[in-house]
């Protein structure tokens, strides 16, 4: 019993222990911006339909199921899996059928033996434990690196998909735009005909008109371009494939950010970086057992490990015919020329380099997030003055406009002015594109929902 309980606690090389890493007690929201605090303060793993777009959530669905570098990702876990069920197999004996049909020529007799030819490492210092160690903790950082490739995925769709809707709202302005520039033209057209406009105004009026026209084909352009890498990210050629235009009509949800410590369960990078350092801390001992003699239990040569032997292959199978045979070899290197503490130093330093990029990771993650929270809060202040900047131009056109039908100003004025309110119109468009992207940046870097599994054992069940 003692010899048992040795051979099961004993392992070489250091027990994992996450090590710690820096985190912030609480973010730094700016006004008019705030943390939300909904009754359910989580991310859903289908983080997308916060934003209630039924055309988002079919692309999402394509995407899950057809995108090709999922697929890869997905390819890489189930490797990652038999890596694992091929680490653990070394945990127990390996038992191939052996069968010998000999004859012998001096007694001109026969000699038939059959059965299994039982092989073992007696794992008494660990070694083929830390294997399965590093084993399962690979196979856990490949099923975070699925998680984080399906996040970056739906967060690159998401993206995508809002910035070619802020691309049909600015169409929509400029369209709308370009219907006003059209009646003013034709306006100063008739004026012009009647003698009450000059040349200078009818050429300036068909330039900004000119002007308008251009901008629309390349809005039209980058909107193409959005579409097709879409298509490729949902696993479907570019083309043919089309979305219709659509105005961006629901409110721009909130995520609820949680507290900082909180990345640390909720970002698969943050989780794989962790598994990464759990599996380099394995191979510390893996290359530490290389000190201790390896201890193998085997058949003797040319012997199964238990079975039957006879002359007569009738009798083969009776009782008298039973036999085993076992044998026991220890090896020991005694000399490698500092091979074996080289490779112990290179797993040490690896795990020194893991656990640095580890807490790198996290770093980079609280920035992330941070960035997201500032960059919200910005951008909400900005929206507010872009709505009250459109109203003033607004104003500021139908003033300039009735006081050169009134023939008080020139149409220089009412051309600054038209100018003026188109360019606000397509900002505050642009800042509301900006707003969603950034909402779905803060997302991703919350981890989108995605929680670490609470076992930490991985298994094809």
């Amino acid at each position: 019993m003692l010899g048992a309980a040795f051979l099961t606690a004993c392992a070489v090389g250091p027990d994992y222990h996450k090590p710690a890493a820096d985190v912030a007690d609480a973010w730094e929201p700016l006004p008019p911006w705030q943390q939300a605090v909904p009754a359910d303060a989580q991310l859903k793993d289908r983080w997308w339909e916060l934003f209630k777009d039924p055309v988002l959530n079919d692309l999402m669905e394509q995407a899950l199921t057809a995108n090709q570098n999922l697929r890869v990702a997905a390819a890489r876990l189930d490797q990652a899996r038999d890596q694992l069920t091929i680490a653990r197999a070394d945990l127990y004996p390996d038992v191939p059928l052996s069968a010998y049909a000999t004859p012998n020529q001096s007694t001109v007799q026969n000699d038939f033996k059959l059965g299994p030819a039982v092989s073992y490492e007696i794992d008494l210092f660990g070694r083929v434990r830390r294997q399965v160690e590093g084993a399962r903790a690979t196979a856990q950082q490949a099923e975070a690196d699925f998680q984080n490739e399906r996040l970056m995925l739906t967060a690159s769709l998401a993206s995508d998909y809002f910035s070619l809707r802020e691309l049909d709202a600015e169409t929509d302005v400029v369209k709308r735009s370009l219907d006003l520039q059209r009646d003013a033209l034709n306006f100063v057209q008739s004026r012009h005909d009647l003698g009450f406009a000059t040349g200078l105004d009818l050429a300036q009026q068909q330039a900004l008109y000119e002007a308008s026209g251009s901008q629309l084909e390349l809005l039209q352009n980058q909107r193409a371009q959005y579409e097709h890498a879409i298509a490729t990210l949902v696993g479907i050629p570019a083309p043919g494939f089309k979305v219709s235009a659509v105005l961006p009509a629901d409110p721009l949800p909130s995520p609820p950010v949680g507290l900082p410590a909180d990345l640390l369960q909720r970002r698969p990078d943050v989780a794989s970086a962790e598994r990464a350092m759990a599996a380099a801390n394995a191979r510390i001992g893996v290359a530490k057992a290389a000190y201790f003699p390896n201890i193998q239990l085997f058949p003797a040569l040319g012997t199964p490990g238990a079975g039957y032997e006879s002359n007569t292959l009738s009798r083969l199978f009776q009782a008298p015919s039973l036999l085993w045979s076992v044998g026991l070899s220890a090896s020991q290197t005694l000399f490698d020329a500092g091979k074996t503490r080289a490779n112990v130093r290179f797993a040490q330093e690896d795990y020194a380099a893991a656990v640095a990029s580890y807490r790198q990771t996290v770093l980079a993650a609280m920035e992330e997030v941070q960035n997201g929270i500032s960059g919200l809060g910005y951008l909400d202040r900005a929206a507010v003055q872009a709505v009250a900047s459109v109203r003033s131009a607004q104003r500021a056109y139908d003033i300039a406009s009735d006081r050169y039908q009134g023939g008080v100003d020139t149409y220089l004025d009412v051309i600054t002015t038209q100018q003026t309110l188109l360019s606000n119109q397509r900002q505050a468009v642009q800042i509301q594109g900006q707003q969603y992207a950034t909402a779905v940046y803060l997302i991703k870097a919350l981890g989108g929902g995605w929680q670490v599994p609470s076992t930490a054992k991985l298994t094809r069940d």
